[in-house]
């Protein structure tokens, strides 16, 4: 006979089943999990040396749990997964609003129940999925929200007095009691909340107004934390961060492989778009953006680049060849460089500005990273160009700036048909040839995306000029691009403002 069949508290007792703390619970399972190898945070990438470890030693130990880190670091994602360390299901008294322990009633309501019901009192089943809530700390969160009030409404409607226990309202966290209960962005709450927390977290009862009330609540409490909102939003006082047994720090990924992972796992890419093919390289790009964005003098270090500023730069990515595909009614497509166009949206609502950055502007900001990322990335898959600033005659580089140095012009545009963009490109001398000589073996599109990832990577190295047209980008000589704007068919006002702002951007 399954559990979940079993319906009253005789049955219950008859079954020999025994109840135990929600922290026993997590310890069990966890037990359990490790002796069969099983990967115990499923979807968690990143973690396995650091932070998953220690989450694993403080539920060993019974602990409460701080995760302390930047945002977009998997805080809330790691809470919400400690759910499958639950029983599937656990018994509870019918009706209880407080999910009382058949065993060991909380409430005045399942007291009153098995007082009067005895071994016939009825019996529910909590599955787990219903055992986790979620609060986002708030200045306007009150006592009231997390531990409850008294109700005038149910005194009057039940015509109690005040002093009657019954009249009371209960807050999220007596509702929560065996449940695993996360506060998000803890230093938000305002001190007085917080310290409303203190003989919850210690000794494990509450206080509700003058109510004499000793319920022995059964939580595990998780909470989360920036440690910029430490200075800048507020702090955790210090009598409740004494109050929480262990504190883990959470970091961002460490290599880009890890940050591959991640965003291809978190991504949401629809099936149409399927078809589009995403290179390696493009998906490093997407990675080595953000990796610059952490460390540029623009960005705000304290505030954090976000996990998710990734995931909306590759989605973005294919959304771009995606839109061009539709245009030319390609059925093929292939990611571009110039598609990474859209991914400068992504950037700029994902970055907090430092005062430069603020000067630079956004957009500029944005371009910029992209610059960096095809910069630091570009050496990956060509020579250094750095190595032949003094042997320029031995340069691979150098067929290609010669026919530039020439007086020619090209403009790479963001919907241009993929077989405008490979005539245009391989009619540059010494492109098509500088690819086959270190990535022969690449496939035509892979071939035709690294032609165009070559020029804007000599950009960066200071072997071209690149300039931003309204549609695309235009490249020319390195010497001529200081001194005459980019010239196309479009609007010229536009351009000429385009071209003062990526004079910035090098500068």
């Amino acid at each position: 006979m399954q559990l979940t069949q079993l319906k009253t508290l005789a049955q219950l007792k008859g079954a020999g089943y025994k109840s135990k703390s929600i922290k026993q619970e997590l310890r069990d399972n966890l037990i359990a999990k490790l002796k069969k190898k099983e990967n115990v945070f499923e979807g968690i990438w990143g973690y396995e040396d650091t932070v998953i470890p220690d989450i694993e030693r403080a539920i060993l130990a019974g602990h409460d749990i701080n995760l302390l880190g930047l945002r977009g670091q998997a805080k809330t994602r790691i809470a919400r997964s400690m759910v499958n360390l639950l029983d599937e299901f656990v018994p509870i008294v019918a009706g209880s609003e407080l999910n009382d322990d058949p065993f060991h009633p909380l409430s005045k309501f399942a007291h009153e129940v098995i007082t009067e019901l005895g071994d016939a009192t009825p019996i529910t089943w909590l599955h787990r999925n219903d055992r986790y809530t979620e609060k986002l700390a708030t200045p306007d969160v009150t006592i009231a929200d997390l531990i409850g009030d008294v109700d005038p409404i149910k005194a009057a409607t039940l015509k109690l007095p005040y002093s009657d226990e019954r009249v009371l309202h209960y807050g999220l966290i007596p509702r929560s009691h065996r449940c695993i209960f996360v506060i998000n962005e803890l230093p938000d709450l305002q001190p007085r909340i917080q310290v409303s927390l203190f003989n919850i977290l210690q000794e494990g009862d509450i206080q509700i107004r003058g109510f004499k009330l000793r319920m022995p609540l059964d939580i595990q409490f998780i909470f989360t934390a920036n440690p910029e909102d430490y200075t800048n939003r507020g702090s955790i006082v210090t009598p409740l961060k004494d109050r929480i047994d262990s504190q883990i720090i959470t970091h961002y990924p460490k290599s880009i492989e890890i940050g591959k992972r991640i965003t291809q796992q978190e991504a949401r890419i629809k099936e149409e778009q399927k078809t589009i093919s995403v290179n390696e390289i493009a998906k490093d790009l997407i990675e080595q953006i953000a990796i610059e964005a952490r460390k540029s003098e623009y960005v705000d270090a304290k505030s954090g680049v976000s996990a998710r500023l990734t995931i909306s730069a590759y989605e973005n990515l294919v959304a771009a060849a995606e839109r061009r595909s539709l245009i030319h009614e390609e059925k093929n497509t292939n990611i571009r460089i110039s598609d990474f166009i859209g991914v400068v949206p992504a950037i700029t609502g994902k970055v907090e500005l430092v005062y430069e950055g603020e000067q630079e502007g956004p957009l500029i900001v944005a371009q910029n990273l992209i610059g960096k990322a095809i910069r630091t990335q570009f050496s990956n898959y060509f020579p250094d160009p750095d190595k032949f600033r003094k042997q320029k005659e031995k340069s691979p580089y150098k067929t290609i700036t010669d026919w530039f140095g020439d007086g020619n012009v090209l403009d790479v545009l963001y919907n241009q048909p993929t077989n405008e963009l490979q005539k245009i490109l391989k009619n540059v001398p010494g492109l098509s040839e500088l690819v086959d000589a270190y990535h022969k073996k690449e496939d035509a599109a892979t071939k035709l995306f690294l032609m165009e990832f070559a020029l804007h990577g000599m950009a960066e190295f200071s072997l071209l000029s690149k300039g931003l047209l309204t549609q695309g980008h235009q490249f020319k000589d390195i010497l001529s691009g200081m001194f005459t704007p980019p010239t196309s068919d479009f609007d010229e006002d536009e351009e000429d403002d385009n071209d003062a702002s990526d004079s910035r951007r090098k500068r």
